[in-house]
């Protein structure tokens, strides 16, 4: 699966699987209800696609233009730490907003959040390329 297809799908099933993640760890953190609790998930979840989208746009672009390629350990890593770095940015200010918390409140309530999406990310592309293989970007 190659293209604008491979990206919906990657993205959606990606998303899917946060939200509820999300939606589950904010209630049992925060001690918000679980309607506070996924509208946070689901606004969160809008942002990360809108940025997914337009991250793995740009990164297979510049994969594509790499001598090397494969998706190599050092490369995977690079791609999760990239796409969260911007995430982090936006999530820690809507955090403490949503749940009216101060922003260093909001970072500590994030990290958790990060260690798991750098892990969930990481495991998460490596899983989709098994299952529908690489993108051409990627291909030898």
């Amino acid at each position: 699966m190659q293209g604008l297809k491979r990206k919906i799908v990657f993205v959606t099933l990606y998303e899917a699987i946060a939200v509820a993640c999300i939606t589950a760890a904010m209630v049992w953190v925060s001690g918000q209800g679980a309607l506070h609790a996924s509208a946070l998930a689901l606004v969160s979840s809008a942002i990360a696609m809108t940025w997914n989208f337009i991250y793995n746009t740009l990164f297979e672009a510049w994969e594509a233009r790499q001598r090397v390629r494969g998706r190599s350990l050092a490369r995977r890593i690079a791609h999760a730490l990239g796409y969260e770095s911007v995430l982090l940015l936006i999530g820690i200010p809507l955090f403490a907003w949503w749940l009216e918390v101060s922003l260093l409140q909001a970072c500590m309530l994030n990290a958790g959040f990060i260690v798991f999406f750098l892990i969930y990310s990481f495991c998460y592309n490596w899983a989709f390329d098994l299952a529908f293989g690489l993108p051409k970007s990627a291909l030898q």
